[in-house]
């Protein structure tokens, strides 16, 4: 990971000042580093990690921030990982136009490559979580969106991302399609897990440790997993109070979404979902060899589902 953030370092200069500012903020405001972790442990799975492999999880980690950038202009975002957004301090065309350049040197660094299954890969991706952003801009207000709907939106925007970084560390190791595929299986499946968890978290944690603030979705008008479950569960009373937060959207409501959200076990239920996903990405890796870099994907999805930021 510290040749990661090397490659992501050198690759981020600009002549730009501007870009220079604006890519380093958000590059270097606390994330997880999750999906490029991805990328070297799914290629660790099947041999020795080299720098094709740091390029690629620098790559997924600018796909990332760039969709992090535009997303948070999109929502009017204040607050991200606990610090104010780029478009809070930059305002949002410098956000747009850097979240641009980001997704550019992406590709550029992904044809450097050479590998046309790589470009492939990411190219699919990028379109299909776009795509995501759209159907999720579809949701908003509506609180008749089903859980199906919803866990498209979930797969498209946030969990494809996932499956692609583990998907290219096995592609650059040359791993069999069977190889291939129960790892992009798994990535999908932890990114489902990943994003539940952060549904949950918006209802039940604490502002501090999760770097926003409580109710931010429901702010939105997003019909998360928790609302759309609390409101088949809820009395009459509770459906109404939810329908009507997701609908008009704002925090004029957020204690008595939250008591119905508790009242009815969303919470619970969502935890459940996640840790469904979990098993079944675990279990489709079952069969790799294993080592430090296979336990520690399974702990991995472990950490997804129980963390509380």
């Amino acid at each position: 990971m510290e040749a990661v953030d090397a490659v992501i370092r050198a690759s981020l200069h600009s002549d730009v000042a501007l870009v220079n500012q604006v890519a380093n903020y958000i590059i270097h405001s606390g994330g997880k580093r999750l999906r490029p972790a991805l990328v070297l442990l799914s290629a660790g799975v099947f041999g020795k990690i080299n720098p094709q492999h740091h390029s690629l999880a620098a790559v997924v980690e600018f796909i990332h921030t760039a969709t992090l950038l535009h997303d948070d202009v999109v929502d009017e975002s204040s607050k991200r990982r606990g610090r104010a957004t780029a478009n809070t301090l930059f305002g949002n065309a410098a956000s747009v136009l850097v979240g641009d350049f980001i997704y550019s040197r992406a590709f550029q660094m992904m044809v450097s490559v050479q590998n046309m299954r790589v470009m492939e890969v990411l190219a699919e991706a990028t379109n299909i979580i776009a795509e995501g952003e759209v159907l999720q801009l579809l949701n908003v207000h509506d609180a008749d969106v089903t859980d199906e709907a919803y866990l498209k939106v979930i797969h498209y925007k946030t969990a494809k991302l996932f499956e692609a970084a583990t998907r290219l560390g096995a592609i650059i190791c040359n791993a069999t399609e069977q190889d291939e595929q129960a790892l992009a299986e798994y990535g999908m499946r932890l990114g489902t897990a990943f994003q539940l968890i952060d549904d949950v978290l918006d209802f039940s944690g604490d502002s501090t440790e999760i770097g926003k603030n409580l109710g931010d979705d429901l702010a939105e008008g997003k019909p998360t997993l928790p609302l759309l479950y609390a409101m088949r569960q809820g009395t009459e009373a509770e459906r109404a109070v939810i329908r009507n937060a997701i609908e008009h959207g704002g925090l004029e409501q957020l204690d008595a979404v939250m008591q119905a959200v508790h009242e009815t076990g969303a919470l619970e239920h969502v935890r459940k979902v996640a840790q469904n996903e979990a098993e079944i990405g675990c279990a489709a890796i079952a069969h790799l060899p294993h080592s430090e870099f296979h336990q520690a994907l399974i702990d991995l999805a472990s950490f997804a589902v129980q963390r509380n930021s």
